[in-house]
Formats: C-alpha cells, structure tokens, sequence
C-alpha cells in the first residue's frame, strides 16, 4: 500500500510534483519552504484563505481552496497533515490512483535528514521556546538554518525557513510518535510530563518514546532537573551533554537574579569553570532551563559562548508564548499557548512577578481526556489567578462522551466564571479588566481570537 509511516530513504527519488493537503497550517509552512528552495513543483490544498496560504501563492505555489480528487493533478507524491483523516477525497484518490502518500511527519524526518547538523528539540513543555532560541543562536551567528517552529518567530518572519546552512532546527513533538521520524544530531530533551495519555495510555510508554527519541539521535542533551527525563536518560548509552540549576549537571545556572520583574540573568558553567554570562530577553524563571539547553547545543555546533549571550538577550519569544496582544481598558492583553498544568503554572508564575495589581487568567480547556485525567491539576494552577474565566471544552480531535464538562472544573475554582464562547469571554474582558490587570488567555486552541477581541474592544 503506498501510504508510508516510516522513513524511505528513496521516498523523493523520480518525485517532481508533490501535493500538500492541509497547506495552511503552522506545520506545513516550513517544509514547503524547503521543498520550494529544492526546486520541487508544488500545489496544495485547504478549507480557506489564510496568512500562510498568502504567502504560499506569493511564493509561486498553486494553492486551492476546498478539497476534490482532481486538485492532485499529475502529482507524484501526497503528503498531508495530521488534521487530515480518513475519507478526505484526496486522499481517497490518491490511494485509488497509487500515488504515495505520507503523513508530514514522515516527510519531515526526510527533510531533516537533508541537513547534517539537525537539532530536534522534544520534551512536554518548551519546545517552541527553545526550537526558536537556538534558531536565534544559528541566525545570529550567520549559519542561516533552516527551522520548523511551533509559533512564529520574529526573527526570521514566520514559522520556519528554508535556510542554505547545514543546520536544521526542528521542533519535535511526542503526540502520535512523531518525533521518532527524526534521526537528529542533536536529540533535546527538556523535560518529560504527564501528557498525550489519551495516545500513550501510561507514562512508562511515554517515557519509552522519549528513549526511542534519544536512541535516534546522535548526541542527546538533556534536563538533569527532571525526574521523568533521568529515569529515561539512565538507559542510554549515547554522548550525552546534561543542563540544570539544581543537580550537577554539565552545564548549570548559578548567580541567578532578576534583573527587572520577571526577567532573568545568570551566569553558566560548564564543569564548574565560567561558560557564559546570560541576560534572558523573555520573562519567566522557567525559561532558564530552555537557555541552558540551547548553551549545551553550542560547541556541537562549533559556535562559541559569545554567540549564546547574543542569542538569548536578543531571543524576545515567538508568537502565543506569553505575547502581548495589546490593552483592554487600560489591562493589558497577554495570549499563550499553555495548555497543560506546568505550563499554565508557569505562564501563571512569570504574570505574578511582573507587578500587576490582578492577574486574571482565561483558559480554553483543549481535549476532554486531558481535562479529564488532569483535572485536579488545572484546578489547582487556575486558583492561583486573582479571577478566572472558563470557556467550554475544545474537543479537537476527540469526541465528547459527556463525562466531562467546564462546569466540572469550575466548581474546584470557587468565584470563576464560565462562559459560552470566544465572544462571551472577550465581552466578560471588557466588562471587568481594568488598568493595573493582566489578563492572560491560555490554551492551545482558538482562545487568542478572543484575545484578539479584547483588544479591539
């Protein structure tokens, strides 16, 4: 059957035309980006007009809107994206046609493999924050990488680029096990939490991806702070390069201080001897440990420590990491991604210390399992907010059984509100922010339109 999961070293051989399905999304960008710089003829597809798809067409690229078996046209080769299942039309035809066709995953670990210094950066929180810092280092240093990145990246104007380097920078998700289509030269792991049980089921399967992970890549830098990732870590026999503040790792973070609210400096050791003095351009004190990551990746990379403290003062973040959309009422507006409880702990942490009268934190829970396993969790965290706004359940790939609702969460976080939707939440905003708040919108889903709303009052 010409439907791959798995790496094909040939899978480009005699392919001229590739159709992308789902071309509109975050993670297809990039590698069209990259297909694009290799010469390949593309088209693709999706429901609607977007910024990417924009700047698809700007490209050259011939985009279609809806989905139909005659948009392969003469294709050789159909990669499509996660959010495509089963029953789309074109995919259908492409089976019906013997056309290949591979998920973007698959394709993506082709790519990397195109590039001999590929950094995979996984782990349950921090990827895009780290996968966009050490893009920042490499750009920076003048070695043009190309990059797959979660969120957009000022920097270099979007989610990822082709890049002419030898360097790729590739944000590596567990969900699925995707990440284990990469062969990096340097594997990252930052951490490893309770998430995707709805796929792994228990966190001994999980922890087993994470060592897959480790076991495909070349060198493994790791987080020797993190309980889960030693456990991991124990069984591996690769080159390893360790960062932490806490234990005695390779790489450490001492001397640690704010140097304005919520922003963080330091100094970095090496075996014990001065590495690196770094000033943070992104708040929060969980963002030490994505520095530090970064810093272990510079002599693999034959950079130098002068080019991290460039890197991370000049790193301000990517897009929907705790991004400032703009005021409501004198409130500021901030939109992040965080959707599992470490993280809101952490976005809900870096709020706390920049000073603000109120934090009011508005959250969009994202898959009901999630919701489900972890509600004690989430509670817990949303109770730390001055106020807290709860909008229903964002399904996504799942199925409502019925077995949980926001009304379940709500009654652990005594005084919050729950709302119906997107527009309900941006109308309880600018009913209640006032000048001295910070409201702070997380989820993984659609919540920054509200955000956006918020601010356009």
């Amino acid at each position: 059957m010409p439907f791959y999961s798995t790496y094909d070293p040939n899978l480009l051989d005699h392919v001229r035309h590739i159709h992308l399905i789902g071309c509109g999304g975050s993670g297809m960008y990039p590698l069209i980006q990259i297909l694009h710089s290799r010469g390949f003829v593309l088209t693709g597809s999706d429901v609607e007009s977007t910024k990417i798809t924009d700047a698809e067409q700007k490209m050259g690229m011939t985009v279609i809107f809806g989905h139909d078996a005659a948009n392969l046209g003469d294709a050789d080769l159909v990669v499509y994206s996660a959010a495509i299942h089963p029953g789309n039309p074109e995919l259908d035809a492409a089976r019906a046609r013997g056309i290949k066709a591979v998920e973007r995953s698959v394709l993506l670990g082709y790519v990397s493999r195109l590039y001999p210094q590929s950094i995979g950066v996984a782990g349950t929180h921090g990827k895009t924050t780290t996968t966009g810092m050490i893009t920042t280092l490499l750009e920076l240093a003048g070695r043009d990488p190309a990059a797959v990145i979660g969120g957009k990246l000022p920097l270099i104007g979007g989610y990822g680029k082709a890049g002419s380097g030898s360097a790729a920078v590739i944000e590596a998700c567990e969900y699925s096990e995707t990440f284990l289509q990469l062969t990096p030269f340097i594997g990252i792991i930052l951490n490893i939490d309770h998430d995707h049980l709805d796929y792994y089921h228990t966190m001994g399967k999980l922890k087993l991806a994470f060592q897959k992970f480790a076991l495909l890549s070349r060198t493994v830098v790791f987080n020797m702070d993190d309980r889960n990732t030693l456990d991991v870590m124990n069984s591996i026999d690769r080159p390893v390069l360790s960062f932490g503040i806490e234990e005695e790792a390779r790489f450490r973070a001492v001397n640690i201080r704010e140097y304005r609210p919520g922003f963080y400096e330091f100094d970095v050791e090496e075996l014990g001897d001065h590495f690196a003095h770094l000033r943070l351009g992104v708040p929060g004190r969980h963002n030490i440990y994505n520095a530090l990551a970064m810093c272990c990746c510079v002599r693999p990379l034959g950079l130098t420590p002068a080019d991290a403290e460039r890197a991370a003062e000049s790193f301000t973040g990517t897009g929907r990491r705790f991004e400032i959309k703009g005021e409501c009422n004198g409130a500021v507006i901030v939109d992040d991604y965080a959707h599992h409880p470490a993280e809101m702990a952490a976005t809900l942490a870096t709020a706390r210390q920049l000073g603000y009268d109120r934090v009011i934190a508005v959250h969009q829970p994202f898959t009901y399992s999630r919701t489900r396993e972890l509600m004690a969790d989430f509670a817990a965290v949303l109770n730390t907010a001055d106020a807290c706004v709860l909008l229903p359940i964002m399904g996504s790939r799942e199925v409502d059984d019925g077995s949980v609702k926001t009304e379940d969460l709500a009654a652990r976080v005594p005084g919050s509100v729950v709302v119906d939707g997107l527009e309900s939440a941006a109308a309880w905003v600018r009913a209640n922010a006032k000048q001295g708040d910070l409201v702070v919108c997380m989820s993984c889903g659609d919540l920054y339109k509200a955000a956006d709303l918020m601010v356009r009052g």
